[in-house]
């Protein structure tokens, strides 16, 4: 059993204290085995803890790896040209409506074999882990047949073979209605994305299951249908609910035990209090909300209010969100949206792992996931202070850099 210790740092531990940020000044870190031993202030080391080989990270800032709980990322193409489209007055509807949107996605990645996509996909996957990413959430989605949907989880499976990096896989078969489903929704839903769901579980390729729920995509009953087969596999559900309209998709999702609701600016009270009975997380993504240029900003005070905790991820995808940094991601939230600095870093290290179903992360606390983050900052507000300034100095996976 190799141990070491990592020694004179700030640790920003995001366990709930009392302290803010669950902060612990000059603080000691154990390691041993990939996993957190022991950690409190350094005084507090035993002679046994003493005599380890030891790092001294010099005054630095320790705070949990951090967790990007919603990603599109492996995908194929790109849609510079419908961001041309939205500044000339475009809307996010009117594009999908013309045959732009998912669907063009589509079209680029049932056209990308699995070599192009990892090879597309590993530069977005290392623009992450170089900002303290460890553990990243990959949905599929732009297939809309059985073999891309599979191909594309895949794809995921192996990024997190290539990097050291954890992968969660979402399998999103109800993202869009392809084009050769056009106005026969519940088809679809019947011959491929309930087929697709087994085949890609069967196969060991679905860790959690989505659907986006709204006007240009599915019903909250076609959702539903998808939920229940996810449900009698033993797959725990989430959403993309309440982003351009309210259909209900949150209280729909939170009804199955969702880990999560996502987007949500058109949430209201009703779908806040299913969510915090439910212990769905909800999960901010303003990212979607800048590109869209959209107005209306989540309820970030009624979320508060019924203690539904919040996580915040980029929503990297290559239409609404292109955007691969998790740093802006947090200050996007604080400034767009009120949260604060502290509620920014919790929801992407510990509401980040909530929403992926993930106990053994997000926090630094004996037993857990030596997944770390170290930073050249002097205070955790920091790092949603900056802007398009990345102030890692180093990264630990499983207690390795």
């Amino acid at each position: 059993m190799s141990q070491k210790v990592l020694t004179n740092c700030r640790a920003a531990t995001m366990a709930m204290t009392g302290a803010p940020y669950g902060l612990i000044e000059d603080c000691a870190v154990v390691l041993s085995s990939g996993r957190i031993d022991w950690i409190g202030p350094r005084t507090e080391l035993s002679p046994t803890q003493l005599a380890l080989p030891s790092t001294d990270l010099e005054g630095r800032l320790l705070t949990p790896a951090l967790v990007d709980c919603h990603t599109h990322l492996v995908h194929g193409g790109n849609r510079a040209r419908e961001f041309e489209m939205r500044l000339q007055g475009a809307s996010y509807t009117e594009i999908a409506q013309a045959g732009g949107g998912i669907v063009s996605t589509v079209a680029a990645t049932r056209g990308a074999c699995e070599e192009d996509l990892v090879a597309s996909a590993l530069p977005r996957l290392d623009a992450l882990i170089a900002e303290g990413v460890a553990t990243i959430e990959i949905k599929s989605g732009y297939g809309l047949d059985l073999e891309t949907e599979l191909r594309m989880l895949r794809v995921a499976r192996r990024l997190g073979m290539l990097r050291a990096v954890a992968i969660r896989t979402t399998f999103l078969g109800a993202h869009a209605v392809p084009t050769e489903f056009d106005g026969r929704a519940d088809q679809y839903i019947d011959d491929i994305c309930i087929p697709a769901l087994r085949a890609a579980h069967a196969e060991g390729l679905v860790d959690a299951v989505d659907g986006f729920c709204e006007g240009i995509a599915f019903s909250p009953a076609q959702v539903a249908r998808v939920f229940a087969v996810a449900q009698d596999l033993g797959l725990p559900v989430k959403i993309h609910a309440e982003q351009l309209s309210n259909l209900g998709g949150a209280r729909l999702a939170a009804g199955f035990g969702a880990l999560s609701a996502d987007h949500l600016e058109y949430l209201d009270a009703a779908g806040v209090q299913a969510m915090a009975a439910a212990g769905t997380v909800a999960v901010i993504l303003p990212g979607a909300f800048y590109t869209l240029r959209e107005t209306q900003a989540p309820p970030i005070d009624l979320l508060r209010r019924y203690g539904v905790p919040m996580a915040v991820a980029t929503d990297a995808n290559p239409g609404s969100s292109p955007m691969t940094s998790l740093l802006l991601a947090m200050n996007m939230a604080a400034t767009l949206f009120g949260m604060t600095p502290e509620e920014a870093l919790a929801g992407t290290t510990r509401h980040a792992a909530r929403a992926l179903g993930l106990a053994d992360r997000g926090m630094l606390a004996p037993g857990l996931r030596a997944d770390m983050a170290v930073w050249d900052v002097g205070h955790p507000a920091e790092l949603a202070y900056r802007i398009g300034f990345n102030p890692l100095h180093a990264r630990l996976y499983g207690g390795e850099p």
